[in-house]
């Protein structure tokens, strides 16, 4: 199960509460583009339009720029492919305050590009800086130990 792109600002910014897996709708040359490692999805965000969610800003080149016609968008809107309850739940949980849905990782699973995604609750400033001290006071444990 590759990866082929990750979004770490997810989390650094939002505490993950559940994850998914979702399927893309994707052109032909687009998951070719995934699969030689050209996709991104750095800054991209999830909204819910008509009960239907649509991965927002993601950056996928086309896999041979020459044989691509010039009416084609790298930044398009994707369709996200969910079954009918997990969409239900999605959309309901992420109405509430603080919830927002975001995507974490591109994989393939079977030859098929997925997009794994978390229903996460916005991180606080204290919370953020509460984080980097837990993580560096775990690096000096480890490092004493190590030198020891």
């Amino acid at each position: 199960m590759p990866s082929y792109a990750k979004n770490p600002q997810a989390l650094r910014d939002f505490e993950i509460l559940e994850r998914f897996e979702a399927g893309v709708m994707l052109l032909g040359h687009e998951v070719k583009s995934i699969k030689t490692g050209k996709g991104s999805i750095r800054g991209t965000f999830i909204k819910a339009v008509d009960n239907e969610l649509w991965l927002i800003g993601a950056t996928i080149p086309p896999y041979q720029p020459q044989n691509i016609t010039n009416a084609y968008d790298a930044q398009r809107s994707r369709k996200l492919l969910l079954r009918a309850q997990e969409l239900n739940r999605l959309v309901g949980r992420a109405q509430e305050a603080g919830m927002s849905i975001v995507p974490l990782s591109l994989y393939s699973k079977r030859g098929l590009i997925k997009l794994e995604i978390g229903l996460g609750r916005g991180k606080k400033k204290h919370d953020k800086r509460e984080a980097i001290k837990k993580r560096e006071a775990e690096r000096t444990i480890r490092q004493t130990v190590e030198i020891d």
